[in-house]
């Protein structure tokens, strides 16, 4: 009734796993990935025709950690599993961003990836464990995909490089003076598509050590994905992109001078509605068939994109009058809110933050209820992005993934240069706007 096929591999000190064909079988590719005990289920389906108007590639990546993993039940009211957690939305984007890049050029076939923790040993992350599988049932789904890619994470202790490091040696890393580093890579064959760390620190050579060590580490995780795929790989989607050069040639000789000009204003507000005037010249010079295409906004993507990228290069102007070797006029000014615990107002050119600090006890340190186990956090940092901020109008609501990932980033960035909690015991929440 099945047709399992399964690849294993010494990796470190634990066994890694590919397995497929017994679950999920509706799926365009599903993969098991087992490393110890910890194993992460992925299953690929893609969309075999584009939108009509999809001008982006539509690519939504999953990360699910269910409770039973651990043998955990989850915990509120209702007792299952609900909006995703923090963990789980950083570790989606985490995926999403080397696998992205190695989709064929002007495939915008919708694409879902769904990535989700069966069993957590707590030791192994299922982060990593998650990335093999993503990009194994990419490699094997037929979508026009141009890997594997395959990732680690590395650590370093008593000078030397550690290999996907234990849950536990990550934890709280800036209390543990022995681990300086959490440092994940994503890679191919040949090339570093994502590094993303935290590091107390460290030295360029040390970290660029430890890059290189990362991506010797993932070669015969690719090879075995390899191998998994010439026995199970369904036949290559017949992709071919959409020509639409001959609509963007018309898009070009109808308002290439108009975009030019408009992109060439140093204002912003200005400059934006100087182009979306182009944008309307543009479109009142084609025909009715020209305008109805469902390329349009792509041909008119590409003008701007060739106007931005070829000025700078050509001219060595940035689009707001700076040449390439100098920064924007830098403001910052602090105590700005008469009645928060601290605040300051940071400016660099037209891009601006607002940001609040408060101080509270140990009473309103955040609990985390993780697989792993439950745990305190007495440094928060939220950021937001509200529409107002870019002159646009949208939908508000909680937080998305973006301002996750980025307050996480600036979370990394400020909580490595905080005092322990022994020698400032209160709980510090930073709110950015």
């Amino acid at each position: 009734m099945f047709n399992v096929t399964k690849k294993s591999m010494q990796w470190g000190e634990e066994t890694l796993t590919l397995e497929t064909g017994k679950v999920a079988r509706q799926a365009d590719g599903s993969v098991i990935a087992t490393l110890g005990e910890t194993s992460v289920m992925a299953n690929v389906t893609f969309a075999r025709q584009q939108k009509p108007g999809q001008d982006f590639f539509p690519l939504t990546v999953h990360y699910q950690e269910k409770y039973y993993a651990a043998g955990k039940v989850p915990g509120g009211f209702f007792k299952r599993e609900a909006r995703p957690t923090e963990k789980e939305t950083l570790t989606a984007r985490l995926i999403d961003r080397p696998i992205r890049p190695l989709f064929v050029p002007g495939f915008k076939n919708e694409v879902l990836v769904m990535c989700t923790v069966l069993s957590h040993d707590l030791v192994n992350d299922p982060d990593m464990v998650a990335m093999i599988a993503a990009s194994a049932a990419l490699t094997i789904s037929g979508a026009p995909f141009r890997g594997p890619i395959a990732a680690c994470r590395v650590g370093f202790e008593g000078g030397d490089y550690v290999l996907n490091p234990t849950v536990d040696d990550m934890q709280d890393l800036r209390l543990n003076p022995e681990q300086r580093l959490d440092l994940v890579v994503a890679g191919t064959k040949d090339a570093v598509m994502m590094v993303e760390s935290e590091a107390y620190e460290l030295s360029e050579e040390e970290m660029l050590g430890a890059v290189k060590f990362a991506h010797e580490q993932i070669q015969p995780v690719i090879d075995l994905i390899i191998d998994l795929a010439e026995d199970t790989a369904k036949e290559p989607f017949d992709f071919q992109p959409v020509d639409y050069s001959d609509l963007s040639a018309a898009v070009k000789s109808a308002g290439e001078k108009e975009m030019r000009a408009a992109f060439a204003i140093a204002d912003k507000q200005e400059r934006t509605a100087a182009v979306s005037a182009a944008r309307d010249t543009i479109k009142a010079a084609l025909t009715d068939e020209q305008k109805d295409d469902a390329n349009l906004g792509s041909a008119l993507k590409k003008l701007e994109a060739s106007i931005l990228r070829g000025d700078v290069v050509k001219t060595g102007t940035r689009i707001d009058g700076r040449k390439t070797d100098e920064i924007r006029d830098i403001v910052a000014e602090t105590g700005i809110l008469p009645r928060t615990h601290g605040s300051a107002l940071f400016t660099r050119g037209e891009t601006q933050g607002l940001v609040v600090t408060t101080l509270g006890t140990g009473d309103d340190e955040q609990f985390i209820d993780a697989l792993h186990g439950n745990f305190k956090s007495n440094f928060l940092l939220h950021y937001n992005f509200p529409p107002y901020s870019v002159g646009e109008v949208g939908r508000v609501s909680g937080p998305g993934r973006r301002e996750i990932g980025h307050g996480k980033l600036a979370w990394r960035a400020l909580q490595a240069v905080l005092p322990a909690s022994t020698d400032f015991p209160y709980t510090i929440r930073v709110v950015s706007e």
